[in-house]
C-alpha cells in the first residue's frame, strides 16, 4: 500500500528526547538534561537568525503500563511567559528536530513568539515499547489513543513551562497527522484554540479506488497537452506487462524491471504491479515537493510532445525506462516483487526494522481507516490485478483481523469523527488539488457555525505542500494559501487574547 506520509527533507542534528506516559498518569521522576544544537549555518554563539533547541530527557522506573514517547521543544522564539504554543503532531512515521526547526508553522512561530513543541505518535519512530509491535499489543495503537497521548503531553508541557490559559495553543499536522490535528480540536476543544489540518483524510474509506482517478485528473492539471498520450501509454504499458506475465514470461519481465526476485506466482506478480503503480502514484502525490521525479519529468520519460505511441512494445519499453530512472535517482538496488517478502516485512516486530512504520500503519488501515488503493474500476490506468481482495488478505494473514470486520471498523471511525463532515470548528483544512488524498478531506467551509471551519484548495499543488518553508519557486497559488493560513492563525490568536480580556 502506498503510504500518505508528508515528505520532508531531514536536518541531521543529533538530538534524542523522550517522555514517559503511564496511560493516564505521568510519572513523577522527571530529570531535566538540556542540550543545545546549532543549525549548520549558525556561528558558535546563537545569533538572531539561529535556532536553539532545548531538549529534555525523561526517565522513570520500570512500569508495565508505561509508554515512552519522543518529543522536541524549541524555545528560541518564545515570548515568555504568555506567548502561544504551536504543537506539531506526529503521524505514521518518526518525527525529528526538523519539526521544530523549519516549516511554515515555524515561520509563524517566530512571528508570533510561540513555543514550539512536537510529539511523536505512539508505536512510531522511537516511541515504541520493547514488546510493543507484537500483534497482541497493537490494540493500543489507534488514533483515539494518540489523541489521549496529546492530551497528556499538553498537561506535561503546561506543567513544565508554567503555562496557563493565557498561553493559546494551535495544533498543526499533515496527512494522517493533519486528521489528528482536526480531531484534537473536535474531541478536546479546551486544549487547542485552533487547528491547521493539511492534506488531512478525515473520512475513512475501505476501497479508495478514486485515489487512482485523481492521479489521471492531476496529470490533466499539470500537462494538458500530453495527458491523453500519457494516459494511453500507461494503460498500454501496464496491459503489456500483464500480458507478458500471463504468457509465462515472468523471468524476462523480472529482468526487464530489475526485480529483486523473479515474479513467478500470482502473489509476486501482484506485488510487481503494485510497485510499478507506486512509482506513478508517488510521483503525482508529491510532484514538486520532494518526490524522486516530478510529473513533468515522468511524462517526458513515458512519451514526448511530438509523437504518440500506441505500440505495446514501445509503451512497455518506456515503462522500463521510467523504472530504471526512478531506481537510479532513488538509489534503489532493485524493484520489490515478492509477496513472501511483503508478509515478512509486515510481520517483523523487530524495533530496528520497524522504524519506518510500515507494519504499524498497515495495522491501522485494517482496524480504522481502510484507504486501500485498488484498481478494479475501468477508469484505472494501472493493473486490474490490484484488487480489494488482494489488499485486505493481509489483514487476517498478518494481524488476525478478519476481512469481514473491516467495513465495521471503517463505519465506526467515520461515526466517531464525523467523516468528511466532522464535528469541528476553528479548523483550517488545507489541500492541494493534485493530491489524491484531498478526496477524503474537507473541501467546503461550514457556514452554519459561529467559529466556522475554513477550507483552502490550492491549485496545482500536492501533498502537504503548504507545510514546507516558502521558496522563490513556489507557485503563486501556494504563496497565496500560506498567506491565508497566516491570516487565520493571527486571527485566532487575537480572538483568544480578546476573550481573555473580556
Amino acid at each position: 500500500m502506498y503510504k500518505m506520509c508528508c515528505n520532508y527533507s531531514q536536518m541531521h542534528i543529533p538530538l534524542t528526547v523522550h517522555f514517559n506516559l503511564s496511560h493516564s498518569i505521568i510519572p513523577k521522576c522527571w530529570r531535566k538534561e538540556p542540550k543545545q544544537q546549532h543549525m549548520g549555518r549558525c556561528p558558535n554563539t546563537f545569533g538572531p537568525h539561529c535556532v536553539q533547541v532545548i531538549c529534555y530527557l525523561a526517565s522513570s522506573p520500570s512500569h508495565p503500563l508505561s509508554l515512552s514517547q519522543r518529543f522536541f521543544v524549541n524555545e528560541a522564539y518564545w515570548e515568555r511567559p504568555h506567548g502561544p504554543v504551536f504543537l506539531f503532531i506526529g503521524g505514521e512515521g518518526p518525527i525529528s528536530e526538523f519539526n521544530v526547526l523549519a516549516g511554515h508553522h515555524v515561520d509563524m512561530a517566530e512571528e508570533h513568539g510561540a513555543l514550539l513543541v512536537a510529539l511523536e505518535h505512539r508505536f512510531y519512530g522511537e516511541s515504541i515499547n520493547e514488546d510493543g509491535l507484537e500483534t497482541e499489543n497493537l490494540g493500543d495503537l489507534s488514533s483515539q489513543q494518540a489523541l489521549a497521548d496529546v492530551a497528556e503531553f499538553h498537561q506535561y508541557i503546561s506543567d513544565r513551562f508554567d503555562l496557563s490559559d493565557k498561553n493559546t495553543w494551535i495544533s498543526f499536522g499533515g496527512s494522517y497527522a493533519g486528521a489528528l490535528s482536526a480531531w484534537l480540536r473536535g474531541k478536546f476543544p479546551h486544549l487547542v484554540y485552533g487547528a491547521v489540518a493539511s492534506s488531512a483524510p478525515v473520512k475513512a474509506k475501505l476501497d479508495f479506488s478514486t485515489f487512482n482517478k485523481v492521479k489521471i485528473s492531476s496529470l490533466v492539471l499539470i500537462l494538458v497537452v500530453v495527458v491523453v498520450v500519457v494516459a494511453v501509454v500507461a494503460v498500454v504499458a501496464f496491459a503489456a506487462v500483464e500480458a507478458a506475465l500471463f504468457a509465462g514470461n515472468a523471468t524476462e519481465v523480472g529482468k526487464d524491471f530489475g526485480c529483486c526476485e523473479i515474479p513467478e506466482d500470482l502473489g509476486d506478480q501482484i506485488e510487481l504491479m503494485q510497485s510499478l503503480a507506486d512509482i506513478v502514484m508517488g510521483t503525482v502525490e508529491y510532484n514538486e515537493e520532494g518526490g524522486i521525479l516530478t510529473i513533468e519529468e515522468m511524462c517526458k520519460i513515458m512519451t514526448n510532445e511530438t509523437e504518440t505511441y500506441d505500440s505495446e512494445t514501445e509503451a512497455y519499453d518506456r515503462l522500463i525506462k521510467l523504472v530504471q530512472i526512478y531506481r537510479a535517482t532513488g538509489e534503489e538496488p532493485c524493484l520489490d516483487a515478492s509477496h513472501k517478502q511483503t508478509i515478512k516485512d509486515l510481520s517483523d516486530t523487530n524495533l530496528d526494522s520497524a522504524y519506518n512504520g510500515e507494519r504499524q500503519w498497515y495495522y491501522q488501515t485494517c482496524t480504522e481507516f481502510g484507504f486501500f488503493q485498488t484498481c478494479e474500476d475501468a477508469s484505472c490506468p494501472f493493473s486490474r490485478m490490484l484488487t480489494l481482495q488482494a489488499k485486505t488478505d493481509l489483514c487476517p494473514e498478518v494481524f488476525n483481523v478478519p476481512q469481514h470486520s473491516l467495513p465495521g471498523h471503517i463505519a465506526f471511525t467515520n461515526k466517531y469523527y464525523g467523516g468528511d463532515h466532522p464535528n469541528t470548528d476553528r479548523v483550517l483544512y488545507v489541500n492541494g488539488d493534485i493530491d489524491p488524498w484531498h478526496e477524503l478531506s474537507v473541501l467546503e467551509e461550514n457556514l452554519d457555525k459561529e467559529d466556522k471551519d475554513m477550507a483552502i484548495l490550492i491549485k496545482g499543488t500536492s501533498h502537504c505542500a503548504d507545510m514546507n518553508p516558502g521558496g522563490a519557486a513556489d507557485r503563486p497559488a501556494l504563496k497565496q494559501a500560506r498567506k491565508a493560513i497566516e491570516r487565520k492563525v493571527a486571527k485566532w490568536l487575537k480572538e483568544a487574547a480578546w476573550k481573555l480580556m473580556g
